[in-house]
């Protein structure tokens, strides 16, 4: 894998100083070009060397954000969304300069329509302040990627998370938007009611665009009903193959559990280390069952079986609150734990997605590549959706470590696109997976998502460099 500032520094634009004082004379301090602001706008989590925007500014509503769009339309400088910089593959690298439209202060509640389970937001608000907002009404928004994502980000990328399994991803939950097209048009897509067969489904093409398309100011998103009854359980188990065929048997019986993580040894290890906790340091489940009082006790039992029939331990129950949320805290930071098991280390992450019948033979062949390697890699997942991540640590100041990681995640790739399987389930593509979209998707759809690329932003001022090249 080329660093960015390898492969795109001879397309980097030239920043006009004309624009940053339109900016600047708009904006007032909200325009900058301070090199530690450009520095925190242009790194993610991933492990891309920074590459700068040439100016921040801070957007505080739709009208703003257009207002940025069409300056730099006029002048020919790309654009880039920021929302909470948590990406893992590159999606916010400035790779040809231009300006980070930061979405940070647009973070409020447009509207609850409780009794339309719907609720408008701005694209800054992340998924834990939307859900403190609707605490007094009954309902949540399950969507819950680990990290605080902003609203705005998380539908960019199309995530999804712990609570995908049973609710969906943003695919399924995002009805309608306000987006900025690269001309500086603001277009409505989709509406709050359920369904609509009117026209294309521009909603969910902006959904997953990751930025490329346009900017989105506005989402209508779904909510649920808070359940009766919730209760958590770990389960530790010989093998990561009993544990995931555990989790396939529990799907195919239509239980329908509301999480079902995986986390290997390792991935135990350094959650016990990082969060004080005694978990058995063996490959576990993490389950979640929501509902009534007497559907979650149907539902523990009849996970409790299927565990039993696959050599799993018994299950360990977290009732209360406040052990719940101790279980699923330890869970989310899984890897900010995992990164402490190599001091200074900085982590490739890759996620594969494959259908749930392959998916042990899949995380099993993983594990096998692993055990080959000398990088440690724990491996954790969203089983009950199919989805895995592995988070390879490598010293960043080696590069043969880099190419180790990379050649690991060639292997889990390719694997997991022979078995029917997509590259990422919900990171994205940004940087990184590029290279995989052509064996995954064929040349001939590649030629469609360009075309449309080049039907909306022919200037390629928005995200310019992410999911697929441009030009064929």
């Amino acid at each position: 894998m080329n660093h960015p500032s390898e492969h795109h520094a001879l397309q980097k634009r030239p920043f006009p100083a004309s624009l940053f004082e339109a900016l600047k004379a708009a904006f007032g301090d909200r325009a900058t070009t301070s090199q530690a602001v450009r520095e925190h706008h242009g790194r993610d989590e991933s492990p891309f060397d920074p590459q700068l925007p040439d100016a921040v500014v801070f957007a505080r509503s739709t009208e703003e954000v257009q207002a940025i769009v069409r300056l730099c339309a006029e002048h020919g400088v790309p654009i880039i969304p920021y929302g909470n910089g948590s990406s893992l593959e590159g999606h916010l690298l400035a790779v040809q300069g231009g300006v980070s439209i930061d979405l940070s202060e647009m973070n409020q509640v447009v509207s609850i329509n409780a009794e339309d389970l719907t609720a408008t937001v701005q694209p800054g608000i992340s998924r834990k302040q939307l859900n403190e907002a609707l605490k007094d009404t009954g309902l949540f928004f399950p969507i819950d990627p680990g990290a605080d994502a902003s609203i705005g980000g998380m539908s960019a990328t199309r995530a999804s998370g712990t609570n995908a399994v049973r609710y969906g991803s943003m695919r399924e939950n995002v009805l309608a938007l306000t987006v900025v097209t690269a001309d500086g048009r603001v277009i409505h897509t989709g509406t709050r009611a359920r369904k609509s067969s009117a026209g294309y489904d521009l909603t969910r093409l902006f959904v997953g665009s990751e930025g490329t398309l346009g900017v989105i100011t506005e989402i209508t998103v779904r909510l649920y009903p808070q359940p009766e009854a919730i209760s958590a359980a770990v389960c530790a188990f010989p093998s990561m193959g009993d544990a995931v065929r555990a989790v396939i048997e529990t799907i195919q019986m239509g239980v329908p559990i509301a999480r079902v993580e995986f986390v290997d040894k390792l991935a135990v290890r350094a959650i016990n280390r990082h969060s004080n906790m005694t978990l058995r340091e063996a490959p576990m489940l993490f389950f979640e069952f929501h509902g009534t009082e007497s559907g979650v006790k149907e539902q523990a039992q009849t996970v409790q079986d299927i565990v039993a029939e696959n050599r799993g331990e018994d299950f360990e129950w977290a009732t209360r609150p406040e052990d719940r949320s101790r279980l699923w805290n330890a869970r989310h930071s899984a890897y900010f734990a995992m990164l402490q098991l190599k001091p200074g280390c900085r982590a490739v992450t890759t996620d594969v997605c494959v259908p749930i019948s392959r998916l042990a033979e899949c995380v099993e062949e993983t594990e096998k590549d692993l055990q080959g390697s000398y990088l440690p890699s724990p491996i954790v997942g969203h089983v009950g959706d199919g989805n895995f991540h592995v988070a390879m640590l490598l010293d960043p100041a080696k590069p043969e470590e880099l190419e180790e990681a990379e050649r690991i995640n060639r292997l889990i790739v390719a694997r997991a696109l022979a078995m029917g399987g997509t590259c990422t389930g919900e990171h994205g593509v940004g940087l990184h997976k590029m290279g995989f979209m052509i064996d995954e998707h064929g040349a001939d759809a590649i030629a469609v998502m360009r075309a449309i690329k080049q039907a909306l932003d022919p200037n390629n001022l928005m995200n310019p460099g992410k999911i697929f090249a441009f030009e064929g």
